[in-house]
Parts: structure tokens; C-alpha cells; sequence
């Protein structure tokens, strides 16, 4: 019992890391929370940093959840024996996201947790089969739905709802089925201003490069 808390509690720390905070600290000496929509994600980090530290923020995020699930999975499912490995993986996966979205570091304020999501299902699609063509289907949807309207908070949610239904129809483990069905409600309640801008038409898009008229 004591190394499951230990795995759920390094979890929730390596996901607490506020990366876009570090980056914008270093990089330009501000307060990401200040600059533009004040979220601590990739997009925000994009458009008040650039497009480089942007993407790096995005992978770094990506791979906080890779690796709780993948190599902290495996140094800690070798020193436990009360749980299947695959479910302590993904509860671990879980604890990474809540850091994210809640970080000890910033008061509980984080980001909205979905490059952090994406990553813990990339290593959870390493120990759980039938994961990789969920996967494949979720970014799928997030690229079409994207560049039909250039709004990343609605591609993000349009994933986030398609993921507890993909679970279900693959016949993914229990366990993740209900995960997957928590991730979908922190998504929704993490974008809740977004929702509104989006139904007021107010959501900002998102361009690499400035369209022309």
C-alpha cells in the first residue's frame, strides 16, 4: 500500500511541473496566468511566447503523461502487488492529469489537462491493446474538427466527449472506461468559459500564420 501512494502521489507531483509558467518566467519574465486567455496550456503558451516555446510546451506536456505511465508505471509495478498493473497505470495517469489541471505549485490553478491526457493514453497504448486505433480515431477528430473551424478549445472537447465512447465500443477495461468518462468532465468543466465564448461566437482561432482576406 505504501508504494501505491507513493506512485499516485509522484504522479500528481510530476504533473504539477506548470511548464508554460516556467517558460514564460524564463523566456519573456512574465506570468503566464496574466497574458492572454491565462491559462497555463500550450495554446496560451503559443500565443503569449511564440510558436517555439509553444510547441515545446505542448511536448513537454505530452510527455509528463508518457512517462508516469510508461516508466514510472514500470519501476512501480514491480514493487507492488495489490493492484493489476494496467490499473495502477492508469490511476497514475489520472494523478499526472490532476496535477496538471490542479498543480500544487500555482494555488491549485493549472491547465486544461489535454496535451497532459493525450500523453498518459500514448503510454497506456504501450501496455493495453486496442488503445493505438482509439487514439488514432481521437486525433482524428481533433485535427478535422480543428481545421474546419480553427478553435482548439472545440476540437479538444469534440475528442474529450469521443474518448469514453471509443473505450465503451473497443471493450477497453472497466477501470479505463470510467476514467476515460472522468477525463471527459474535466475537460468539459475545464473549457467551461470557452463553451460560453464559443456559443457566443467570441472564441479566439488559432492561426500559424495570418490568413489572408
Amino acid at each position: 500500500m505504501l508504494w501505491i501512494t507513493v506512485a499516485l502521489v509522484t504522479s500528481y507531483f510530476l504533473g504539477s511541473i506548470p511548464t508554460a509558467y516556467i517558460f514564460g518566467r524564463i523566456l519573456k519574465g512574465v506570468d503566464i496566468r496574466k497574458v492572454g486567455s491565462g491559462n497555463i496550456g500550450a495554446t496560451n503558451a503559443m500565443r503569449a511566447l511564440g510558436k517555439g516555446p509553444g510547441i515545446t510546451v505542448l511536448l513537454l506536456d505530452i510527455l509528463k503523461g508518457f512517462i508516469v505511465v510508461s516508466f514510472l508505471g514500470d519501476y512501480f509495478a514491480d514493487r507492488t502487488i495489490l493492484w493489476q498493473v494496467q490499473n495502477l497505470r492508469i490511476i497514475m495517469g489520472l494523478c499526472c492529469i490532476c496535477g496538471h489541471n490542479w498543480t500544487i505549485f500555482l494555488k491549485f490553478k493549472g491547465g486544461k489537462g489535454i496535451a497532459t491526457t493525450f500523453g498518459v493514453l500514448l503510454g497506456l497504448a504501450l501496455k493495453l491493446p486496442g488503445l493505438g486505433i482509439i487514439i488514432g480515431i481521437l486525433v482524428l477528430i481533433w485535427v478535422t474538427v480543428f481545421m474546419i473551424w480553427r478553435i482548439v478549445s472545440l476540437a479538444s472537447i469534440a475528442a474529450a466527449i469521443a474518448l469514453p465512447v471509443c473505450t465503451l465500443f473497443f471493450k477497453q477495461p472497466a477501470i479505463l472506461v470510467i476514467v476515460s468518462v472522468i477525463l471527459c468532465v474535466f475537460v468539459i468543466i475545464r473549457h467551461k468559459s470557452n463553451i460560453l465564448r464559443i456559443a457566443q461566437s467570441k472564441e479566439p482561432r488559432l492561426y500559424f500564420k495570418k490568413p489572408t482576406n
